[in-house]
């Protein structure tokens, strides 16, 4: 946010996730929304999520091994290639 401030960030496009409860709440969620279903829902992804083995995606064995073998070190050149999306502006008729 700093160097957004200073004008040194050559970004095109920010995007800010200020949902209440998160993407919990946010686009692409089930309608009608309340602080009571969005508690409840927090509460049903906890519990889902306890039960994993795997809860974080660096930590997964398939990325992991991914990165050692093909793309090397995160944020490197070749996952930067691979992995960012690049956005090109279209003209509409």
């Amino acid at each position: 946010m700093k160097l957004i401030r200073e004008g040194k960030a050559d970004y095109h496009f920010i995007e800010v996730m200020a949902c209440p409860g998160g993407c919990l709440g946010g686009g692409g969620q089930p309608i009608p929304t309340n602080p009571e279903i969005r508690l409840k829902r927090i509460k049903a992804l906890y519990a889902e999520e306890m039960g994993l083995e795997i809860r974080k995606a660096h930590e997964n064995p398939e990325v992991v091994e991914l990165y050692q073998e093909f793309i090397g070190e995160p944020l490197g050149e070749k996952a930067h290639d691979l992995l960012h999306t690049h956005y090109h502006q279209r003209v509409i008729c």
